[in-house]
């Protein structure tokens, strides 16, 4: 059970909470539902109060013991037995469900109209009979004392089926184009059709003559849309309300033309459907975005319901505060309003736990989500969500969920809870502990000069140029503005570009007020230093002897401008120097910055330049690496190791005494060097191979002469 506030009066949620999907067993189920926190807060009041796809209307029986609703997909009906709070039966149809209306007390009759121009009658055990109607219908009522059936729709007659004889009669004919809605009075019997023009039509089923024409659409001049009548309600046989497509709810009586009252829901959305609250003097108003609950006499708004999706209709319980809206939605809302009555007698237990839910945290709309704005979005990283579904746009901000901005909040600053916790115990502290100086009117420890000019300006009403000459109340003794005077992250920064702009128009206070606000507040400083140095110190007897005040400085503050034409050419000259100091100011940081850029950049070219050389050199290390592997590996042990070494040794003395000798080898030589000795070897070589091969060729040639 969710609550939310609105107007001081309390309305609670009975069906708040996430869906469950239906393919999911009962055990799956209830799993599910444990896990989630809220299910310990939730109620299921009707088990399975639901649709696989979309309710289209609601209803609630005569007797007050079953309730009907429609919906998609597939096109079927729902009864709820409320004595066991849970569904009766469940039957199908072939084409949706336009309207219906409940002809018995309980379910056993009803007559449901469907949008491919089918009349279903059903009884107690199913569908009994069905018929066609001419036109496309959009709405019906039954007149119980002549047994007749009043449809209207996409044309001017109104259609009458008998269902005792079970035939249709002669039709009524209206000078509408169009008829929109439809509803009889159960007292004096009297049918009224609205029409697509703004009239409405009366008509008396026992002469079968057209009594009266309304034209509601004269009354609303101002409408942006055109007025159509969208539905009609009868209070008693003398009130009526009467719904329009512009979003207008008027009340009339029958006996005269003007309205009552006229309520206009201010969103141009269409009224889907009316219902009354007698004993409370109240009024229920539904388009597709809210239910409104609003004084009769007066217009004035009492609660809403807002729609998370969209509304199609809503039924209440007389003499309760219970109420049922269908959605395009799975689920089918429940709301209990217990300042239009107690619940009904099958749910008594309501009354029981809203007593124990007034002591709880009432909960509000935006909970749920934080306001911030364009800059506090680019601080956090976040501006790519701009046009998602995570950021809703709302005034000069967005309203974001409050787990992404935690999450965000906490990458960006991480240590930000460990200083907000810090502040929060030091705050703390200081409220528990009592100050050790108490003077009469002592000053805030936070905006003292602003606290002086208010006290300033409450001592001398004359001086202070007050509207009609009333007193204003005095924001130091206001709880509103409490915060300003306490809280450090209030503090008036005087370096800011904002308060450098304002700075002429707040020195237009007299400097003599100056000069005394700030005596006062250097007096108050050093009053506290000197208590807390020591508590049994004298009091202070001579301020200026203390602060070493300048009467020289006192005349020549004191000095004010001859006349108002000189004060306001001084005004703007410190306007203009101002101005200019912020522009400068603006020009030098942008210069930094730029120079900055282009100090970035340059550097970006040095370290490009610089891996360059680095990779030049690396890679002709590589090649001398390899050449003086080769020639290492080829060479025997000893001419590796020690004649290579021992002709590159450089022995050095370090230090006096003996044996202090240091020795550094030099393994690496230069490229040319060992491409010379490489030569050699390999001019060694072939002289050694050349006096290899010629004995060998002069043995070979002997050996062929003597074959």
């Amino acid at each position: 059970m969710f609550v939310n506030e609105v107007n001081d009066i309390k309305i609670y949620n009975l069906s708040a909470g996430k869906s469950v999907p239906e393919w999911l067993t009962d055990r799956r189920k209830r799993s599910q539902l444990m896990k989630k926190v809220d299910s310990r807060r939730q109620i299921e009041l009707i088990q399975d109060f639901d649709m696989p796809g979309v309710c289209t209307s609601i209803r609630m029986s005569p007797d007050q013991q079953f309730i009907l609703a429609t919906g998609t997909y597939k096109p079927r009906l729902k009864c709820f037995e409320v004595r066991n709070l849970s569904i009766k039966f469940e039957r199908c149809f072939d084409s949706e469900v336009t309207t219906f209306e409940i002809i018995s007390d309980d379910y056993s009759k009803l007559i449901f109209l469907q949008c491919d121009r089918y009349l279903e009658i059903h009884s107690a055990a199913g569908r009994h009979y069905r018929l066609r109607i001419p036109r496309f219908g959009r709405d019906m009522k039954y007149h119980q004392p002549s047994c007749d059936l009043f449809i209207v729709g996409t044309t001017k007659e109104i259609y009458r089926l008998n269902l005792e004889r079970g035939q249709f009669l002669q039709s009524y004919e209206s000078e509408a184009s169009t008829l929109n809605a439809c509803d009889a009075s159960t007292e004096h019997g009297l049918l009224v059709v609205g029409s697509k023009e703004g009239t409405i039509e009366a008509w008396d089923p026992r002469c079968r003559t057209r009594c009266a024409v309304l034209d509601v659409a004269i009354k609303l001049p101002g409408a942006k849309a055109f007025p159509s009548i969208s539905t009609l309600k009868f209070k008693n046989g003398l009130n009526m309300g009467v719904g329009t497509q512009s979003g207008h709810v008027l009340l009339y009586d029958i006996r005269s033309r003007e309205p009552l009252s006229i309520k206009d829901h201010l969103n141009k959305l269409p009224i889907k459907r009316l219902a009354f609250n007698a004993n409370h003097n109240a009024v229920y108003s539904l388009d597709d975005a809210m239910l409104k609950l609003w004084d009769e006499s007066t217009g004035k708004q009492i609660a809403y319901i807002e729609a998370r999706t969209t509304f199609n209709d809503f039924c209440t319980i007389p003499g309760t505060g219970l109420l049922f809206l269908a959605q395009e939605d799975v689920k089918m809302l429940t709301y209990y309003v217990p300042a239009m009555g107690t619940a009904p007698r099958w749910c008594s237990f309501l009354d029981n736990l809203t007593e124990e839910i007034e002591s709880e945290v009432v909960e509000h709309v935006y909970d749920d989500y934080q306001f911030i704005t364009q800059k506090e979005l680019e601080e956090l990283g976040l501006e790519h969500l701009i046009g998602s579904n995570l950021l809703k746009a709302y005034m000069h901000g967005y309203f974001i969920d409050v787990r992404l901005y935690n999450k965000a909040k906490a990458i960006v600053d991480p240590f930000a809870f460990e200083r907000f916790r810090k502040e929060k115990v030091r705050q703390e502290i200081e409220n528990e502990r009592k100050p050790r100086l108490q003077l009469a009117g002592k000053l805030p420890n936070v905006n003292q000069e602003l606290a002086l000019k208010i006290i300033e300006e409450q001592s001398n009403p004359s001086s202070s140029k007050l509207r009609d000459n009333k007193q204003l109340p005095n924001l130091l003794e206001d709880n509103r503005f409490k915060v300003m005077f306490e809280n450090s992250d209030y503090t008036i920064d005087k370096n800011a570009e904002e308060y450098k702009m304002l700075a002429p128009v707040l020195n237009r206070l007299e400097k003599s007020k100056l000069k005394e606000i700030k005596k006062r507040i250097e007096i108050n400083r050093v009053a506290e230093l000197q208590e807390e140095e020591n508590e049994q110190s004298e009091e202070i007897n001579n301020d200026e002897d203390l602060f070493g005040l300048d009467n020289d400085k006192d005349d020549s503050d004191s000095e004010t401008a001859s006349s108002d034409d000189e004060f306001n050419k001084e005004f703007t000259k410190e306007m203009k120097k101002v101005y200019k100091d912020v522009k400068k100011q603006k020009q030098q940081e942008q210069e930094e910055f730029e120079e900055h850029l282009n100090g970035s950049e340059e550097q970006q070219i040095s370290d490009t330049k610089r891996r360059k050389e680095l990779k030049m050199i690396s890679l002709q290390s590589a090649t001398e690496m390899n050449y003086i592997n080769r020639g290492m590996m080829k060479a025997p042990l000893q001419d590796r190791i020690l004649k290579e070494e021992a002709k590159n040794a450089q022995v050095q003395l370090v230090g006096r005494s003996l044996g202090n000798r240091q020795m550094k080898f030099d393994m690496r030589k230069p490229l040319s060097k060992i491409m010379k000795k490489r030569e050699q070897q390999m001019k060694v070589h072939r002289e050694e191979r050349k006096k290899l091969i010629r004995p060998i060729k002069s043995l070979k040639l002997k050996k062929a002469n003597y074959k």
